[in-house]
């Protein structure tokens, strides 16, 4: 009975565990998790990041990744710990989802070993060594967020470690000058369809050389997939596509109502 007693007054006395570190908070454009705690938090005003658009490897001793997006300028980062009743990938799902919500835009998505290394995301992109986890349970995400923010970027990781603890990382790097167009991977564009049905895209009011290149191959990575073209240049939108060899058969025409371009996949 005395036992008992004595485990119940520890249950009660002590749940600081679970609480934040002193000074730390979430990122004002990202909600937290239902029963998420922070377990690692930093400010910078100054800090040079270098974000991978590609899978990370490590060649001769360096990081190797197909593109990167590099900027200067004042840095949150807040690790989460998850709440064991839902997966990593669940939460990372709900942290992109809420940033889209806000018409933040995707600039690189991967997924499990797409991704590359883990120890490579904890040690060497993000400097947090909880991070590394199993190749086959990480994701990442890189995104832009929409105006007036414009020049700021968010990146999410979620890791999921031989203990089965779960880990959302998130990063919001306010950058000192203009960010310059960056354009999403083609796989990254292909993967947001296949997982939502549709592709958002206020700002690409007409077809650029760009976007219709970039467009063209996401498209082509699966020849089998026919979209709906929506907005006011939709029409010329579709002529630029098939000039960049998409089959005219795979393109409809939609509601010339909506804001820039909207592609939605046709079941």
């Amino acid at each position: 009975m005395r036992s008992l007693s004595l485990l119940a007054a520890l249950l009660v006395s002590t749940p600081a565990w679970a609480a934040d570190p002193p000074g730390s908070r979430d990122l004002e454009v990202l909600p937290r998790f239902p029963g998420a705690r922070i377990v690692a938090f930093a400010e910078a005003g100054e800090e040079e990041r270098v974000y991978p658009q590609g899978a990370i490897r490590r060649i001769s001793g360096k990081l190797r990744y197909e593109q990167e997006v590099q900027a200067k300028g004042q840095l949150t980062s807040v690790t989460y710990e998850l709440p064991r009743t839902h997966s990593a990938d669940e939460v990372f799902a709900a942290a992109r989802e809420a940033l889209q919500a806000q018409d933040a835009e995707l600039l690189y998505w991967c997924q499990g070993r797409e991704c590359g290394a883990s120890n490579l995301w904890a040690n060497a992109v993000f400097g947090r060594a909880k991070l590394y986890g199993s190749d086959d349970q990480q994701a990442y995400v890189l995104m832009r967020l929409a105006e007036p923010r414009q020049d700021s970027l968010v990146a999410l990781y979620s890791i999921t470690r031989g203990n089965r603890r779960a880990y959302l990382h998130a990063e919001l790097l306010s950058a000192d000058a203009g960010l310059a167009e960056v354009l999403p991977t083609p796989a990254t564009l292909l993967r947001q369809l296949r997982s939502s049905g549709e592709l958002r895209l206020p700002r690409q009011a007409e077809p650029s050389p760009a976007w219709s290149r970039l467009l063209a191959r996401s498209l082509n990575l699966d020849s089998t997939l026919r979209v709906s073209l929506s907005g006011a240049q939709a029409e010329a939108w579709r002529e630029a596509l098939v000039e960049q060899r998409v089959r005219a058969a795979r393109l409809e025409l939609g509601d010339g109502e909506v804001p820039g371009l909207r592609i939605t996949v046709l079941r």
